[in-house]
């Protein structure tokens, strides 16, 4: 008996000293919504403000890839984070993953959140993918933001092109995507950064990646990815690395609005590799973006 009044004494002492865990319902946890073709979209809300930044990741990405973003702009702005399907925690099973079908994924979070006015951020792939839910939501989407894509929406490519990209993939995912990805990064940036990214995306579903990838550059094959912006009256302004050349005039002849800006020294993934000094750009912009729809009519 005495054995037992000491073991709850011990237990009550012990629950007593140790700090008190948060309850379930005050850990930010993620949340999940389904596309329209019911593959379930894993997603994060963080902080509070309009307009709701949504960021979208690129081919082979998630939203681990936008740490160095949510916590300084969920100061000022709801931040809304994405998994596209096939990426990170949401769903498997679809049988083509097209830019249209991720635009699909984009607009069941936006709807899920309730989100009256938004503007989307999309990194590499996020960018057309922003443009195919822009499509599809035009009175909510106020301006799209590309980081390191839109080069060059007029630029041309033929089957066989994409052919000779995609054969070292076809051939071995892992190894072939680590050879693509690595050319994406300039020699100063951190290797520890670096060769995390490509093990990360090198370890992608390869029919995931594979499925991604052949519909985007089809897109760009077709003409589909240039004739998106037609109709589309949002600004779209790019953050992009002078790793490859940004051809401005080009693109204003194809969207409502467009502008440039150009981070030097930089990789594709200028947002993690110099975080500070992206996520000034993209502050700035987004004023600018903000300030200019509060001043039309």
């Amino acid at each position: 008996m005495k054995i037992v009044q000491l073991s709850v004494k011990f237990a009550l002492c012990l629950l007593i000293a140790l700090p008190a865990m948060p309850a379930a319902a005050d850990f930010n946890w993620p949340a999940m919504t389904k596309s329209a073709d019911g593959v379930a979209i894993s997603y994060e809300v963080h902080g509070a403000g309009a307009p709701t930044l949504v960021f979208v990741h690129g081919w082979s990405c998630d939203t681990r890839y936008w740490r160095a973003q949510v916590p300084y702009f969920s100061e000022d702005y709801r931040v809304v984070v994405i998994d596209l399907a096939g990426h990170g925690h949401s769903g498997l099973g679809r049988r083509d993953y097209t830019m249209a079908a991720f635009g699909e994924d984009v607009r069941a979070v936006i709807n899920d959140v309730g989100a009256e006015r938004v503007i989307l951020i999309g990194h590499s792939m996020g960018g057309p993918v922003s443009v195919a839910a822009a499509q599809l939501m035009p009175e909510r989407v106020i301006g799209i933001i590309g980081v390191d894509t839109f080069q060059d929406v007029a630029a041309e490519m033929s089957g066989s092109d994409l052919d000779d990209f995609a054969a070292p993939l076809r051939a071995d995912f892992a190894t072939g995507a680590a050879g693509f990805v690595s050319g994406m990064f300039v020699e100063r940036t951190n290797a520890a950064l670096r060769d995390w990214v490509v093990a990360d995306m090198s370890a992608a579903p390869p029919e995931v990646a594979l499925s991604a990838l052949e519909a985007m550059f089809a897109d760009v094959i077709s003409g589909a990815a240039r004739a998106a912006f037609a109709g589309l009256d949002v600004p779209v302004v790019a953050i992009n690395a002078d790793l490859w050349p940004t051809n401005v005039e080009a693109n204003r002849e194809h969207m409502y609005s467009f502008d440039a800006v150009i981070v030097e020294d930089a990789d594709h993934f200028l947002h993690m590799a110099k975080p500070e000094v992206f996520n000034r750009e993209l502050d700035a912009v987004l004023t600018r973006m903000v300030e200019t729809r509060a001043a039309a009519p």
